[in-house]
């Protein structure tokens, strides 16, 4: 689970048809990030790169509702300015402003239920309330950002995985929202859990696209590793191979599939030997949550699940 990182909380509102989900690190965290779809909703993302100034981020902002659903980090901000949690503006030893930094990724889900109902600023700083009580922690499948999700002919949804590597902890939590699908229609195995229980084909086949072909897959990846801002960036980019092996095709130009990398260590860096074990780890996380998000995804919407289409 990702909260299985020190240092990591996870919070969540759900809305039916959309929601909001949102991943704090408030003593901060070094963070990268990793754009590969064609058609991405996103903010905050350009002050992630490597070469730009800001080092470290205290929340991310997953949310449903298209570019509406942005909207949802405001309130995420302000609720993290309510307890002192930001960037001081004028040093860490002087009185001033603070400033939360929240990048944010969305889906498409307008096309499930009421393209209406969406994420808002309240939404989002409910969010971090309840991601600070603790209680959404542990929960995969229909809820917050993947209330509305859709995964090819299937209903999508939010999930997590995680491991330990050489002492730390690598986690993921991902929103399966793709165009393309997770189950192969030739073998009935999801393609990200060749040794999952094999699903009706006959029935899979004849399923029509529930939301046509804009969605998106977005997600946090998560460490204790004292990894620095750049090899947060490596952690991101290697997550999508993840995507890729769960979701075919990945990264189309109707996607916005986006990756978040980020660290709660002390940013002090890890040799390459590590990075690469910690890379190779992302990917299986990426991977693991995105099969729990589809076995975890409840009846609802109109729309099947992988769990009923088991013989």
């Amino acid at each position: 689970m990702l909260c299985d990182v020190p240092g990591i909380h996870l919070g969540h509102v759900s809305l039916g048809d959309s929601g909001v989900s949102v991943v704090l690190a408030p003593a901060g965290a070094y963070a990268g990030v990793d754009v590969r779809g064609g058609g991405p909703g996103t903010r905050e993302t350009d002050l992630l790169e490597p070469h730009n100034s800001v080092q470290q981020i205290h929340a991310v902002t997953l949310s449903g509702g298209s570019a509406y659903g942005l909207a949802a980090a405001d309130g995420v901000m302000q609720a993290l300015e309510e307890r002192g949690i930001g960037f001081p503006v004028l040093g860490p030893d002087r009185e001033g402003p603070i400033v939360p930094i929240v990048p944010a990724a969305v889906i498409f889900d307008l096309l499930v239920g009421d393209p209406a109902n969406r994420p808002t600023r309240d939404h989002g700083y409910e969010a971090v309330q309840n991601a600070l009580k603790g209680q959404d922690r542990d929960i995969s499948g229909s809820i917050g950002a993947g209330s509305g999700a859709t995964a090819g002919r299937l209903r999508g949804g939010f999930g997590q995985a995680s491991v330990e590597i050489d002492g730390f902890v690598v986690a993921a939590a991902v929103v399966a929202n793709p165009v393309g699908e997770v189950v192969d229609a030739t073998t009935g195995h999801l393609y990200g859990a060749p040794g999952s229980d094999r699903v009706s084909v006959d029935k899979l086949v004849f399923l029509p696209h529930p939301a046509g072909e804009l969605n998106t897959t977005i997600g946090v990846i998560a460490t204790d590793a004292p990894i620095t801002k750049a090899q947060a960036k490596r952690l991101a980019m290697t997550g999508h191979d993840g995507l890729a092996r769960a979701v075919r095709p990945a990264h189309s130009p109707m996607d916005g599939d986006t990756l978040f990398a980020l660290s709660t260590g002390d940013g002090t860096g890890v040799d390459t030997v590590l990075l690469a074990s910690l890379s190779a780890a992302a990917a299986d996380c990426v991977q693991d949550a995105i099969v729990d998000a589809i076995t975890s995804a409840s009846p609802g919407l109109g729309l099947t699940t992988y769990r009923e289409l088991i013989p």
